[in-house]
């Protein structure tokens, strides 16, 4: 007996930002910031603070998309957009990976001669700007941590990460000019770049590496697709999951597909509403579209063969070996 296919969608569109404004100030304070690094570098002939300076227009550069994807992720999916404009973030953040480490191959030659041939630097300019980064820094960390007061989406976390990177940076930066003003060394200005340089290529490598695994289609990081299967099949009267695929359509958005085989006579709307449930309890899928049907027979299935690959790969049943 078959029972009719079922889809279970639950989409969870994010309410309109009230904090937005917070972010927008947030975003004006930082580009304020930038552009007074830019002048600051060029006339103290600090690298380090010119490096932060790019580094600071990657943090801009997330921060706006948070606004911007707040908006999109409101805009209904028409047409064929049938996911609306959910995953531009996605190569915003491929992009924003992308020159973070070009702008670090760019700088650290430049840091490498310098700390051979270190030009005379202006410590205390260094020290005055690097200490209002620090400021301004934790200003906009404050506002984006109270912006995202009440459920912080992961877009938020990125731009919050790369925020507190950057106070990092500027932490070394302010030792950098500290040093130098109180002992002449002109190279810690250059060890100050290198550090924003490592800092700067590991933010950019998990910028590429996350959206990465989203445009592969992979499962959400630490979400294992066999523990999920082994759960679902491990629920009343289910007799068996396969053809079982986990993604995630954008981040903080996972999506599910499964068929799923149920016990004969039982209610497989009953079920597929009890498994729509566990999967958004458990596992944060709010997304899941289900094939529900009858097992054949009377009774449970046959005891699974050794192996358990098949064209629609594993299978899961209850107690499982796979």
């Amino acid at each position: 007996m078959q029972c009719v296919s079922a889809h279970g969608h639950h989409h969870h569109h994010a309410p309109a930002d009230a904090s937005s404004k917070r972010l927008a100030i947030a975003l004006g304070l930082l580009l304020a910031l930038m552009a007074g690094e830019v002048v600051a570098g060029v006339l103290a002939h600090s690298l380090a603070l010119l490096s932060d300076a790019a580094h600071m227009l990657t943090d801009a550069g997330a921060l706006a998309l948070a606004l911007v994807a707040a908006r999109l992720a409101l805009r209904p999916a028409a047409g064929a957009m049938t996911y609306g404009l959910r995953r531009s973030e996605i190569l915003s953040a491929q992009f924003n990976g992308a020159t973070l480490l070009v702008l670090g191959l760019l700088i650290v030659y430049e840091g490498i001669s310098r700390l051979i041939s270190p030009p005379p630097v202006a410590g205390g300019v260094v020290l005055a700007v690097a200490l209002a980064g620090v400021a301004v820094n934790l200003a906009a960390a404050l506002l984006i941590a109270r912006a995202g007061a009440h459920g912080q989406s992961l877009n938020l976390k990125g731009a919050f990460r790369h925020i507190v990177t950057d106070l990092y940076a500027f932490i070394a930066t302010a030792a950098a000019g500290l040093i130098i003003l109180r002992t002449g060394f002109s190279r810690a200005d250059a060890i100050a770049t290198l550090i924003v340089v490592v800092l700067m290529v590991h933010a950019g490598s998990g910028l590429i590496r996350e959206s990465g695994r989203i445009f592969l289609e992979a499962a959400p990081a630490g979400l294992s697709p066999a523990s999920v299967g082994a759960a679902m099949a491990g629920r009343p009267h289910v007799a068996e999951v396969h053809d079982l695929h986990i993604w995630e359509i954008t981040s903080g958005l996972p999506a599910a597909s499964a068929h799923v085989l149920v016990a004969a006579g039982e209610d497989c709307h009953a079920v597929r509403a009890d498994l729509e449930a566990f999967l958004s309890q458990e596992y944060g899928i709010t997304h899941a579209t289900l094939q529900v049907d009858h097992a054949d027979g009377p009774g449970p299935l046959p005891a699974p063969e050794p192996h358990c690959d098949d064209a629609h790969g594993p299978a899961y049943r209850p107690a499982d070996p796979c």
